[in-house]
C-alpha cells in the first residue's frame, strides 16, 4: 500500500490535517493524488542535492502531467484538464531550480510521514492501554447493566404506584357510595361493610408492599451510589491525579456524567413517588396506616442519598494551570491561571440559575482576582455538561435549590504549589510529581512532613510519563534500567529498590537526581524532540553499556547519549579500530543549549570532522547504532542549501581537530568561504572540552559524590602563552610557534587548503576541547 493510500484511510481527524497540509499551491493535492505512485518511488532526498537528477525528475514530472492531461481529455473532464494544465505552468518556475522542486516535494512527503506517525502513535498508545481499557470496558458494561436494572425497577415502581392509586380509588368510590345510600337492612349493611373491609385490607397490604418496594429500590440505589462514588469516581480522581503528572490515562467524564445523571433521575422519581403517597394519604387514611408510619423515614433516606450523590457529583474537571506553565498545579503570583468545574448531574430542564462561588482554603492567604461567581451552564462544555469555567481561581463552592431540595456543594482542586519566580519552577514541579505519585489523600497537607519513599516501579513509570507527555515518546526498559543503575548501582532486581525524596529533589541542593533528569528533559523538548520521537537518540545508556554495544560494531558506528555529569548535555561516541584491530571508543564533550542554540544537533552530526594523522579532515560518524547509515537516519532533518536557510553559514562549517598523542584537540569551526573574504562570527563551544571520564556509573549512590561539573576552557587554548595573534599565525605557518608544547605539528605543505586568515587577524580563537579514548 502506498503512503498516499494509507493517508486516505486514516480517521477523519488526520485526514483533516492532510487537507490543511495541501491547502497551498506548492504541491497541489490533485498532482499528489494522480501521480502518487510515481512520486513515492523517486529519490527526492538525493535529488535535492543533485542538480542533474533533479532536472531529470522535473522533466519526467512534466511528462506525467501531459499524460494525465491526455487522459482527462479522453474522459472529457473539462475542469481537471484545466487544473492539470495550470499546475504544469506553475511548475515551470522550477526550470532553473529543479533542486528546489525536489526539496518541496520531499518536505510534503516528510510532513505526510509525520501525520502517519501521529496516527500510528495514537494506535500504539491505544494498544498499550488495551488491557486496562478492556478492564475498564468490563467495569463500564457491568455498571451499565446495573443502571439499566435500576431504571427497570423504577419503571416497575411507577406501575405499582398506578395500581395502588386505582385500588384506593375503587375503595374510596365504594366507601363514598355506601355512605350516600344509607342502607337500612342490617344483613345487607354487614355484607357491604364486609366488602369494604376486604377492600381496605387489600389497600393496606398494597400500601405495605409499595413501601417495601420503595425501601428495596432505595437499597438498590444506595448500593449503586456506593459503587459509583467510592469506586468509579475515586478511580477517575486517581486517573486525573496521575494525568496531571503526565500519565496517558483516560480522564473523560462522559460515562460518569451519564451514571450520575441516571442515579439522580431515579432518586428524583422516588421523591415523586413519596409525594404521591402523601397525596393518597390525604384522600384515604385509617388507623395504623403504614404510609404515615414509614413514609417520613423513606423521605429522609431518599433525600440523604440524593444530597450525597449531588455533593459527590461536583468535581474539578480541569485542574488549576497557567497558560504558559510547564504543567498543571504550579501557579505563579501575579500570573493568570484557569480551572474548570463540572456538575456530573445534568439538569436539562432547569428553570433557575445554579451559581458557583469561589474561595481559597484556610491554610493559605491569597487574594483571588477575577470572577468569583459564575453560573453553571452547558455552553462552555463540548459534551453538553453542566460546566463553570473559571479563570485565576482555586477552590469552588455552589448552592443548589431544586424541587424543594437545598444542597451546598464543594469541590477542591489538587494541592497547588505557588511560586514567585520562574527559577522555582523546577523544584515546584518536583514537589507536584512526588505528591501525586504517592499520595492517595489529596488533602494531606502534612505529606512532606513525613515524606514516603517511592518504589522503583512507581518512580520509573513517572519518569517515563515525563518524556511521554513532553515528546510523545516515553522511556523503554533499557533506558529505565540505566537510570536505575545510576540510582541504585548494579542490582539483580530493582523492583524492591526505593528512592527517597531527599535523593530525588532536595531544597538548595544542585546535584539531585531531578536537577539532572529535568535538565535532559528540557533539552530534549527544546532542541531534540523530533530526533527523540523518531528513536534516533539512545539517550539513557551508561558508559559501560555504551562500550559493550559499540565495540562489536563496524568502524564509525556511533550512538547518541545524555551526559551523566553535565546537566542538560548530550554527546556522541563512536568506535574506531587500531592497526591490530583493537576497538577504541571515542567521545566528544557534551553539547548543551549554548551549542544547540547556534546550530541544530543533526547539523553538528552531519558536519562533524576531525583531522586524522595525515591532516585530512574526516567525519568519523558513519553508522547510527546498530547499522543505519548516518545520512539515511538524519537526512530528512538536514537544512536545505538555499539562501533562505538561517543556518547557511553553518552548513559550510567543518570541525577540524589537531591530534596530540591520544587526544584530539578541537579547533573552532571555520567556513570554507573565508578565503573569499566573507567573515563569520565563530561558534562558541561547538565541541567544548574533554569528554566525560570513565567513572562510577552511579555517582548519586557513591560515597565519592561531588557536585555536577561544567567543563572549563581547554588550557591549551585559553591559558597558554600563545595569544590570538600567535594562534592565527600558527594556523597559517605552524613553524613560527615550534617551541610551544605541541607534540604534533602541521607540516608546511599541510596547511588547510581552504582556509586563509590573513585578512582576519582580529579573529579570536574559540574554546574547543578534547576527545578521550
Amino acid at each position: 500500500m502506498t503512503q498516499w493510500e494509507k493517508l486516505r484511510q486514516l480517521p477523519a481527524v488526520y485526514r483533516q490535517q492532510l487537507h490543511e497540509l495541501y491547502d497551498r499551491d506548492a504541491l497541489p493535492m490533485d498532482v499528489r493524488h494522480y501521480l502518487s505512485a510515481w512520486i513515492e518511488k523517486q529519490e527526492w532526498q538525493r535529488a535535492a542535492r543533485d542538480h542533474d537528477l533533479a532536472m531529470v525528475l522535473f522533466q519526467v514530472l512534466l511528462e506525467n502531467l501531459d499524460i494525465q492531461h491526455s487522459r482527462f481529455v479522453q474522459e472529457e473532464s473539462f475542469l481537471l484538464q484545466h487544473n492539470i494544465r495550470r499546475y504544469k505552468q506553475n511548475f515551470q518556475r522550477y526550470l532553473d531550480d529543479p533542486c528546489g522542486l525536489a526539496s518541496t516535494i520531499l518536505w510534503f512527503l516528510e510532513k505526510e510521514k509525520e501525520i502517519l506517525q501521529s496516527a500510528d502513535l495514537a494506535e500504539q498508545v491505544q494498544f498499550l492501554c488495551v488491557e486496562q481499557e478492556a478492564m475498564e470496558m468490563d467495569s463500564q458494561q457491568d455498571m451499565e447493566r446495573k443502571m439499566a436494572g435500576l431504571r427497570n425497577e423504577v419503571q416497575c415502581m411507577e406501575h405499582t404506584m398506578i395500581c395502588l392509586e386505582e385500588q384506593q380509588d375503587e375503595f374510596d368510590f365504594k366507601f363514598q357510595t355506601h355512605k350516600m345510600e344509607a342502607v337500612v337492612d342490617e344483613p345487607m349493611k354487614k355484607e357491604q361493610m364486609k366488602v369494604l373491609q376486604s377492600l381496605v385490607n387489600r389497600l393496606n397490604d398494597c400500601r405495605k408492599s409499595t413501601l417495601s418496594d420503595l425501601n428495596k429500590l432505595l437499597d438498590r440505589a444506595e448500593e449503586l451510589i456506593d459503587l459509583l462514588v467510592k469506586k468509579e469516581l475515586v478511580e477517575w480522581q486517581r486517573r486525573q491525579q496521575k494525568a496531571c503528572i503526565g500519565a496517558p490515562d483516560n480522564v473523560c467524564l462522559d460515562h460518569l456524567e451519564k451514571w450520575f445523571t441516571c442515579m439522580a433521575v431515579c432518586l428524583f422519581q422516588v421523591r415523586e413517588f413519596l409525594s404521591k403517597l402523601d397525596e393518597l394519604v390525604g384522600k384515604v387514611s385509617y388507623d395504623n396506616d403504614p404510609i404515615k408510619a414509614q413514609k417520613p423515614a423513606l423521605q429522609r433516606r431518599a433525600d440523604t442519598l440524593l444530597k450525597d450523590l449531588l455533593k459527590s457529583s461536583f468535581v474539578v474537571e480541569t485542574q488549576p494551570s497557567m497558560p504558559q506553565g510547564k504543567g498543571s498545579l504550579v501557579l505563579r503570583t501575579n500570573v493568570q491561571f484557569s480551572v474548570k468545574t463540572r456538575l456530573l448531574v445534568k439538569f436539562v430542564e432547569q428553570n433557575h440559575i445554579m451559581k458557583v462561588n469561589v474561595s481559597v482554603d484556610r491554610y493559605r492567604r491569597f487574594n483571588v482576582l477575577g470572577t468569583k461567581s459564575k453560573a453553571l451552564n452547558m455552553a462552555e462544555s463540548q459534551s453538553g455538561g453542566m460546566v463553570a469555567d473559571f479563570r485565576h481561581l482555586l477552590n469552588k463552592q455552589m448552592m443548589i435549590f431544586f424541587f424543594g431540595l437545598s444542597v451546598e456543594l464543594q469541590a477542591s482542586s489538587l494541592p497547588v504549589v505557588i511560586i514567585s519566580n520562574s527559577s522555582q519552577q523546577q523544584s515546584a514541579w518536583a514537589s507536584v510529581l512526588w505528591f501525586n505519585m504517592l499520595s492517595l489523600d489529596t488533602k494531606d497537607v502534612k505529606f512532606f512532613a513525613n515524606c514516603p519513599a517511592a518504589t522503583w516501579p512507581q518512580f520509573g513509570e513517572v519518569l517515563s510519563w515525563q518524556f511521554l507527555s513532553a515528546t510523545k515518546r516515553g522511556l523503554n526498559d533499557d533506558q529505565l534500567e540505566m537510570i536505575a543503575l545510576r540510582l541504585f548501582g548494579k542490582q539483580r532486581d530493582y523492583d524492591n529498590c526505593k528512592v527517597a525524596w531527599s535523593k530525588f529533589s532536595k531544597e538548595n541542593s544542585p546535584d539531585t537526581f531531578w536537577v539532572w533528569f529535568d535538565g535532559i528533559l528540557v533539552m530534549v523538548k527544546t532542541y531534540l524532540e523530533q530526533l527523540w520521537r523518531d528513536g534516533l537518540i539512545m539517550g539513557f545508556v551508561s558508559k559501560g553499556k555504551e562500550k559493550s554495544l559499540l565495540k562489536k560494531k563496524q568502524r564509525g558506528t556511533f550512538l547518541l547519549r545524555f551526559s551523566e555529569s553535565v546537566i542538560g548535555g548530550i554527546t556522541f561516541s563512536w568506535v574506531e579500530y587500531d592497526m591490530i584491530g583493537e576497538p577504541s571508543i571515542k567521545t566528544v564533550q557534551p553539547f548543551t543549549k549554548v551549542d544547540l542554540n547556534q546550530i541544530p544537533f543533526h547539523e553538528i552530526i552531519r558536519n562533524f570532522q576531525i583531522l586524522e594523522s595525515d591532516n585530512i579532515p574526516e567525519n568519523p560518524l558513519l553508522y547510527l547504532y546498530p547499522n543505519t547509515p548516518k545520512d539515511e537516519a538524519f537526512g530528512k532533518y538536514y537544512s536545505d542549501k538555499t539562501d533562505n536557510s538561517p543556518y547557511i553559514k553553518y552548513i559550510k562549517t567543518k570541525l577540524m581537530f589537531v591530534s596530540k598523542e591520544n587526544t584530539l584537540e578541537a579547533w573552532s569551526p571555520m567556513p570554507s568561504d573565508m578565503a573569499q573574504g566573507e567573515g563569520l562570527e565563530p561558534i562558541n563551544g561547538l565541541c567544548g572540552e574533554a569528554a566525560e571520564q570513565n567513572g562510577d556509573p552511579h555517582p548519586l549512590n557513591s560515597p565519592r559524590d561531588s557536585p555536577l561539573q561544567t567543563f572549563h576552557p581547554d588550557p591549551m587554548l585559553s591559558g597558554s602563552d600563545a595569544g590570538p595573534q600567535d594562534l592565527l599565525m600558527y594556523l597559517n605557518n605552524p613553524n613560527l610557534l615550534a617551541d610551544l608544547d605541541h607534540s604534533v605539528m602541521l607540516e608546511d605543505d599541510q596547511v588547510l587548503p581552504d582556509f586563509s586568515l590573513q585578512e582576519f587577524n582580529c579573529l579570536a580563537p574559540q574554546t574547543c576541547g578534547s576527545i578521550f579514548q
